[in-house]
């Protein structure tokens, strides 16, 4: 059957050998616990052979009916922002003990001037997945983030040129299409909230470029937080991956991706046994919203918080350090008119209790905007209960998403626009009194693209029309398409020169 790819379960054999092994050694080592407990069969031995037993006999079955649907991808485009081959989204705060170690893995060396500001080619190699028959593959944004050409090579060595439908830097994720003749073979997301530390994983990839390659080994921790944004919740695995594994799947016995590769902790950017995945809970969710909408839009309370310490747990008359206190709160957001205040200890959200700090950006994020929810709060020696309205979280707008190809009633120049915030500002260089509407993405071979406008532009105007936000520059770009024009001329300021562009419609 072509398109959904059919598993079969690993053989299984009885290793009682094994186990005798074992003994002999804890004996031999003045250790008799496992001699007595084969002598006198009891609950230590059971419980030692069934964790022998569970070990697969051979993995083979599974890579082999999982791999077609397994890609290699590969990029090719500009960059004027310095990128050393570490890690181009990690925001490591100084001084942490991570800080040195963390890697996202671009699997080649970027080449050209190393000088800030200065443009370079910049060339990655990636993996991905197919999650459906018509085309559509998941791999990492960071793979691609840079790309102006984006190639994705199925398992069979055709190569295909792929778009993007959209991406979702938070999560580090992008969805990418591309079209044949025949249905794909694919794979589907398993449920990772059901994974054990212990469990067996396969991550398959392109390591260093070398094409389809299979390591094997076991979630190593859960719920793991290495600092890389608010909703980091990585599951750890000691299967080997390197630099070209990133965007690659992690299956589970049954062959379901369990997990998207995304980072290693290396002191020498190579495999040392500790990796990351984006659990599937995760990146299902992500990755069919972009597939539906092109963006994901996640909910918004709008406070700062920080983690309680000893001390200041104490200082609020809280036994323990469970719960996110709140050190400020946005002016007009869902939280201030909800009656949040700094000083505020959220222990409860929504029905589901706030155990850490970081809990708490993930069950906002996963609430719909406009709902309402109740946040309890420790305050003033007290509990109490609010009542928040949520609101939606800033996002990127789309003009142009290319996940709407056919769509010829829609002006569409390939590019995605946002606000200016402080954190896009530091990300893109942009000084604190440039103003305009940041350009954040820009769609490989759309006409932005072939014009020359690329990520860390500002468009200050389009026509004569001076625009600050991402729906002034949608409403006068549809204007122009209403004029019965092909062109709309865009105003772009880039390190801090103007220049017009002029941009026909796709």
């Amino acid at each position: 059957m072509v398109g959904k790819t059919q598993f079969n379960a690993p053989s299984r054999r009885k290793t009682t050998s094994a186990v005798l092994a074992l003994a002999v050694v804890a004996g031999l080592t003045g250790v008799p616990f496992l001699t007595s407990a084969l002598a006198k069969p009891g609950p230590a031995h059971t419980q030692l052979q069934a964790a022998v037993d569970v070990r697969p006999g051979s993995f083979a079955a599974i890579i082999e009916a999982v791999k077609p649907a397994v890609v290699n991808i590969s990029t090719t485009g500009k960059s004027s922002v310095p990128e050393p081959r570490a890690r181009p989204e990690f925001r490591i705060p100084p001084g942490s003990p991570f800080e040195d170690f963390f890697e996202r893995f671009f699997s080649e060396p970027f080449s050209g001037p190393q000088q800030d500001g200065v443009e370079r080619n910049i060339q990655a190699v990636g993996s991905g997945f197919i999650v459906d028959p018509d085309g559509y593959v998941v791999t990492n944004y960071h793979v691609i983030s840079h790309a102006d050409e984006i190639t994705v090579i199925t398992n069979s060595g055709d190569r295909h040129a792929a778009r993007l439908v959209g991406h979702d830097e938070k999560t580090d994720l992008a969805l990418l299409k591309i079209d044949t003749d025949a249905p794909l073979p694919y794979v589907e997301f398993g449920d990772s909230d059901d994974v054990r530390v212990g469990d067996w994983v396969i991550a398959i990839g392109n390591p260093f470029g070398l094409g389809g390659t299979a390591t094997t080994g076991i979630v190593s921790a859960r719920g793991r937080d290495i600092q890389s944004g608010p909703l980091d919740d990585f599951l750890q695995i000691d299967a080997p991956i390197n630099r070209g594994n990133s965007g690659g799947p992690l299956f589970d016995t049954s062959g379901r991706v369990i997990g998207v590769n995304t980072a290693i902790f290396s002191p020498n950017g190579g495999n040392v046994g500790i990796a990351f995945a984006i659990p599937a809970s995760m990146a299902g969710t992500v990755v069919e919203k972009l597939q539906t909408q092109g963006y994901v839009d996640r909910g918004w309370l709008g406070v700062q918080i920080q983690e309680l310490t000893d001390d200041l747990a104490a200082s609020f008359g809280l036994s323990s350090r469970e719960g996110a206190l709140v050190a400020s709160v946005v002016e007009d957001s869902p939280a201030e008119r909800g009656g949040l205040k700094p000083g505020d200890v959220i222990l409860n959200y929504d029905g589901q209790a706030v155990e850490r700090m970081r809990d708490l950006p993930r069950l906002v994020a996963d609430t719909p905007a406009q709902r309402d929810v109740s946040v309890k709060v420790w305050r003033n020696g007290e509990s109490r209960t609010l009542g928040v309205n949520i609101g939606a979280a800033p996002r990127t707008q789309v003009v142009a998403s290319n996940a709407d190809p056919d769509a010829t009633a829609k002006p569409r120049l390939g590019i995605n626009l946002s606000a200016l915030t402080d954190e896009l500002r530091a990300r893109f260089r942009i000084s604190p009194s440039a103003k305009g509407v940041l350009v954040v993405d820009v769609a490989p071979g759309s006409p932005a693209a072939r014009k020359g406008v690329r990520a860390g532009d500002l468009i200050k105007r389009v026509g004569a029309q001076p625009v600050s936000e991402p729906g002034e520059v949608v409403a006068a770009v549809r204007q122009a398409a209403d004029q019965d024009s092909n062109i709309v001329v865009l105003l772009i300021e880039r390190s801090g020169n103007e220049r017009f562009v002029a941009v026909k419609f796709a």
